[in-house]
């Protein structure tokens, strides 16, 4: 419990003071609607691996496994992209309180959304 506390107030410094840094991002509000954020953000961030996971699911039974062929290196080369997607949503989800303007800034935020859960990882890397 405590980690997850730990980790939630890491990413709201990071939406807070790391994220507006971005040119074409822009973060309105106090600490709190940062804890806000950060927690939407956890919460779409697992929906969107969810919905990516369940796709792949399908289509590689639906194709009896040569979907695989197309989507195993679309993974490999875009499993950076979740994260900006799901920092879209959470703009889309707090309108009055964060603004991303384009693809390009998201991509950039969600790379450093992408690191920022490397380091905090409740996972030692390595370890399973």
């Amino acid at each position: 419990m405590i980690r997850f506390i730990i980790r939630t107030v890491i990413t709201a410094a990071v939406f807070a003071f790391i994220l507006p840094l971005i040119p074409g991002i822009d973060f309105h509000g106090n600490f709190g609607t940062a804890v806000v954020a950060a927690l939407v953000f956890g919460i779409l961030g697992w929906l969107v691996d969810l919905v990516a996971k369940l796709i792949t699911g399908v289509l590689t039974v639906t194709t009896l496994g040569l979907a695989l062929l197309i989507l195993i290196p679309l993974w490999m080369l875009g499993f950076w992209i979740l994260p900006a997607i799901a920092l879209r949503l959470v703009a889309d989800a707090m309108p009055h309180y964060m603004h991303v303007h384009g693809w390009i800034p998201a991509i950039e935020g969600g790379f450093v959304m992408l690191l920022l859960g490397a380091m905090t990882s409740e996972r030692p890397m390595g370890k399973k």
